[in-house]
Protein backbone atom coordinates (compact mmCIF):
# COMPACT_ATOMS: atom_id res chain seq x y z
CA UNK A 1 0.00 0.00 0.00
CA UNK A 2 1.57 3.61 -0.91
CA UNK A 3 2.41 5.97 1.71
CA UNK A 4 -0.15 8.54 2.63
CA UNK A 5 1.95 11.64 3.22
CA UNK A 6 0.74 14.58 5.16
CA UNK A 7 0.74 16.83 1.49
CA UNK A 8 -2.03 14.45 0.67
CA UNK A 9 -3.68 14.12 3.84
CA UNK A 10 -3.97 18.43 3.88
CA UNK A 11 -5.06 18.19 0.59
CA UNK A 12 -8.17 16.14 1.44
CA UNK A 13 -8.87 17.86 4.17
CA UNK A 14 -8.79 21.44 2.45
CA UNK A 15 -11.58 19.67 0.14
CA UNK A 16 -13.90 18.99 3.44
CA UNK A 17 -13.05 22.61 4.91
CA UNK A 18 -14.00 24.13 1.63
CA UNK A 19 -17.12 21.89 1.07
CA UNK A 20 -18.47 22.85 4.68
CA UNK A 21 -17.72 26.61 4.34
CA UNK A 22 -19.09 26.52 1.01
CA UNK A 23 -22.55 24.84 2.69
CA UNK A 24 -22.13 27.49 5.48
CA UNK A 25 -23.17 30.34 3.08
CA UNK A 26 -25.66 28.35 1.42
CA UNK A 27 -27.57 27.78 4.52
CA UNK A 28 -27.51 27.92 8.14
CA UNK A 29 -24.18 26.38 10.44
CA UNK A 30 -26.52 24.34 12.66
CA UNK A 31 -28.10 22.69 9.89
CA UNK A 32 -25.12 21.48 7.67
CA UNK A 33 -24.95 17.71 8.42
CA UNK A 34 -21.99 15.16 7.51
CA UNK A 35 -23.84 13.57 4.62
CA UNK A 36 -24.46 17.44 3.16
CA UNK A 37 -20.16 17.30 3.56
CA UNK A 38 -20.47 13.88 1.56
CA UNK A 39 -22.49 15.04 -1.26
CA UNK A 40 -20.81 18.60 -1.47
CA UNK A 41 -16.75 16.89 -1.47
CA UNK A 42 -18.06 13.59 -3.91
CA UNK A 43 -15.97 11.12 -0.79
CA UNK A 44 -17.68 8.57 0.35
CA UNK A 45 -18.64 8.72 4.15
CA UNK A 46 -16.06 6.35 4.89
CA UNK A 47 -13.30 8.68 3.11
CA UNK A 48 -14.88 11.81 5.05
CA UNK A 49 -14.67 9.95 8.64
CA UNK A 50 -10.94 9.01 7.77
CA UNK A 51 -10.42 12.55 8.12
CA UNK A 52 -12.68 13.69 10.66
CA UNK A 53 -14.77 11.83 13.57
CA UNK A 54 -17.18 14.45 13.50
CA UNK A 55 -18.66 17.77 11.66
CA UNK A 56 -17.55 20.03 14.70
CA UNK A 57 -14.00 18.66 13.84
CA UNK A 58 -14.62 19.80 10.39
CA UNK A 59 -15.73 23.21 11.77
CA UNK A 60 -13.06 23.68 14.25
CA UNK A 61 -10.42 23.17 10.97
CA UNK A 62 -12.80 25.25 9.04
CA UNK A 63 -13.33 28.35 11.40
CA UNK A 64 -8.95 28.42 11.81
CA UNK A 65 -8.30 28.23 8.14
CA UNK A 66 -11.17 31.57 7.85
CA UNK A 67 -9.08 32.84 10.87
CA UNK A 68 -5.75 32.76 8.81
CA UNK A 69 -7.04 33.54 5.26
CA UNK A 70 -8.99 37.03 6.62
CA UNK A 71 -7.26 38.57 9.68
CA UNK A 72 -7.44 41.64 11.15
CA UNK A 73 -4.57 41.88 13.38
CA UNK A 74 -1.81 42.89 11.18
CA UNK A 75 -4.07 45.68 9.94
CA UNK A 76 -4.58 46.84 13.19
CA UNK A 77 -1.55 46.17 14.30
CA UNK A 78 -0.45 48.68 11.29
CA UNK A 79 -3.04 51.39 12.58
CA UNK A 80 -2.00 51.54 16.46
CA UNK A 81 2.12 51.57 14.78
CA UNK A 82 0.89 55.48 14.69
CA UNK A 83 -0.86 55.95 18.06
CA UNK A 84 1.69 58.49 18.79
CA UNK A 85 1.90 60.40 15.43
CA UNK A 86 -1.54 60.76 14.94
CA UNK A 87 -4.47 62.46 16.90
CA UNK A 88 -6.47 59.98 18.83
CA UNK A 89 -9.66 61.03 16.58
CA UNK A 90 -7.74 59.96 13.46
CA UNK A 91 -6.87 56.61 14.79
CA UNK A 92 -10.33 55.75 15.74
CA UNK A 93 -11.56 56.39 12.18
CA UNK A 94 -9.03 54.39 10.51
CA UNK A 95 -9.89 51.41 13.10
CA UNK A 96 -13.44 51.63 12.23
CA UNK A 97 -13.02 52.22 8.01
CA UNK A 98 -10.88 48.69 8.82
CA UNK A 99 -13.67 47.27 10.89
CA UNK A 100 -16.47 48.68 8.05
CA UNK A 101 -14.09 47.29 5.05
CA UNK A 102 -14.16 43.98 6.69
CA UNK A 103 -17.47 43.92 7.77
CA UNK A 104 -19.05 44.60 4.03
CA UNK A 105 -16.39 42.10 2.62
CA UNK A 106 -17.39 39.43 4.75
CA UNK A 107 -20.87 39.94 5.25
CA UNK A 108 -21.67 37.18 3.65
CA UNK A 109 -18.99 34.84 4.93
CA UNK A 110 -17.59 34.57 8.09
CA UNK A 111 -19.38 37.44 9.70
CA UNK A 112 -22.22 35.21 9.06
CA UNK A 113 -21.10 32.39 10.34
CA UNK A 114 -20.01 33.51 13.14
CA UNK A 115 -23.44 35.22 13.78
CA UNK A 116 -24.68 31.96 13.01
CA UNK A 117 -22.21 30.51 15.50
CA UNK A 118 -23.19 32.93 17.95
CA UNK A 119 -27.03 31.89 17.74
CA UNK A 120 -25.72 28.20 18.26
CA UNK A 121 -23.91 29.04 21.08
CA UNK A 122 -27.04 30.26 22.93
CA UNK A 123 -28.48 27.05 22.09
CA UNK A 124 -26.45 24.31 22.16
CA UNK A 125 -23.50 26.11 24.57
CA UNK A 126 -21.80 22.25 25.18
CA UNK A 127 -21.59 21.95 21.40
CA UNK A 128 -19.78 25.29 20.19
CA UNK A 129 -16.96 24.72 23.55
CA UNK A 130 -16.68 22.00 21.66
CA UNK A 131 -16.15 23.32 17.99
CA UNK A 132 -13.98 26.01 19.21
CA UNK A 133 -11.60 24.27 22.29
CA UNK A 134 -9.00 22.99 20.01
CA UNK A 135 -8.96 26.44 18.14
CA UNK A 136 -5.33 27.84 19.00
CA UNK A 137 -5.23 31.42 19.42
CA UNK A 138 -7.78 34.41 19.40
CA UNK A 139 -9.85 35.64 17.26
CA UNK A 140 -10.65 38.78 15.49
CA UNK A 141 -12.79 40.39 17.84
CA UNK A 142 -11.00 38.82 21.17
CA UNK A 143 -7.77 40.85 19.94
CA UNK A 144 -9.27 43.94 19.09
CA UNK A 145 -10.78 44.50 22.57
CA UNK A 146 -7.46 43.41 23.81
CA UNK A 147 -5.80 45.58 21.83
CA UNK A 148 -7.99 48.76 22.31
CA UNK A 149 -7.65 48.51 25.70
CA UNK A 150 -4.02 48.87 25.97
CA UNK A 151 -4.59 51.93 23.64
CA UNK A 152 -6.81 53.46 25.21
CA UNK A 153 -5.12 53.39 28.52
CA UNK A 154 -1.95 54.23 27.02
CA UNK A 155 -3.53 57.39 25.89
CA UNK A 156 -5.10 57.73 28.56
CA UNK A 157 -2.05 57.65 30.91
CA UNK A 158 -0.39 60.16 28.50
CA UNK A 159 -2.83 62.65 29.11
CA UNK A 160 -3.79 62.21 25.03
CA UNK A 161 -7.06 61.79 25.63
CA UNK A 162 -9.36 62.49 28.36
CA UNK A 163 -12.21 60.13 28.39
CA UNK A 164 -15.98 61.31 29.49
CA UNK A 165 -16.49 57.70 30.77
CA UNK A 166 -14.01 55.15 32.35
CA UNK A 167 -11.87 52.74 29.95
CA UNK A 168 -14.03 49.69 31.06
CA UNK A 169 -17.29 51.68 30.35
CA UNK A 170 -15.89 52.33 26.88
CA UNK A 171 -15.04 49.06 26.15
CA UNK A 172 -18.51 47.82 26.87
CA UNK A 173 -20.05 50.39 25.68
CA UNK A 174 -17.83 49.66 21.89
CA UNK A 175 -18.32 45.66 22.29
CA UNK A 176 -22.23 46.18 22.81
CA UNK A 177 -22.74 48.68 19.75
CA UNK A 178 -20.57 46.62 17.28
CA UNK A 179 -22.18 43.60 18.20
CA UNK A 180 -25.86 44.98 17.31
CA UNK A 181 -24.66 46.97 14.13
CA UNK A 182 -23.10 43.16 12.83
CA UNK A 183 -25.96 41.23 14.00
CA UNK A 184 -28.30 44.52 12.04
CA UNK A 185 -26.67 44.27 9.30
CA UNK A 186 -26.52 40.68 9.29
CA UNK A 187 -30.20 40.05 9.28
CA UNK A 188 -31.00 43.04 7.20
CA UNK A 189 -28.75 41.71 4.50
CA UNK A 190 -28.78 37.73 4.65
CA UNK A 191 -31.97 36.83 5.22
CA UNK A 192 -34.72 39.25 4.78
CA UNK A 193 -36.86 38.22 2.09
CA UNK A 194 -38.58 41.34 1.95
CA UNK A 195 -36.56 44.28 1.73
CA UNK A 196 -36.63 46.44 4.47
CA UNK A 197 -37.14 50.08 3.73
CA UNK A 198 -34.18 50.73 6.18
CA UNK A 199 -31.74 48.48 4.51
CA UNK A 200 -29.53 51.09 2.90
CA UNK A 201 -28.88 52.03 5.95
CA UNK A 202 -28.13 49.22 8.14
CA UNK A 203 -24.91 48.86 6.16
CA UNK A 204 -21.45 48.45 7.87
CA UNK A 205 -19.83 51.52 6.75
CA UNK A 206 -22.84 54.17 7.34
CA UNK A 207 -23.71 51.84 10.90
CA UNK A 208 -19.47 52.03 12.16
CA UNK A 209 -18.95 55.58 10.82
CA UNK A 210 -21.88 56.50 13.49
CA UNK A 211 -20.53 54.39 16.17
CA UNK A 212 -16.88 55.86 15.83
CA UNK A 213 -18.15 59.75 16.37
CA UNK A 214 -19.81 58.26 19.34
CA UNK A 215 -16.64 56.91 20.22
CA UNK A 216 -14.38 59.82 19.29
CA UNK A 217 -16.99 62.23 21.81
CA UNK A 218 -16.40 59.43 25.13
CA UNK A 219 -12.88 59.56 24.49
CA UNK A 220 -13.01 63.24 24.51
CA UNK A 221 -12.27 64.18 20.98
CA UNK A 222 -14.93 66.80 19.40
Amino acid sequence: MPKVTKEYIQIKKNKIINAAYTLCLKQTVSTVTMQDIINETGFSQGGIYRFYKDIDEIFSDMILFLRKKESIKEKLDEILAHADELPPGEITNLIFDMLADFMKKELMGIEKIDFELSVLAMNNPKRVDKILKNIPGMGNMEYLTIRTMEYFMEQMASGRIQPRVTVEELLSFISSAFTGIQTTCIVNNCYKHEKNTLTDLYQPDIQLKMLAKTVNYLIGEE
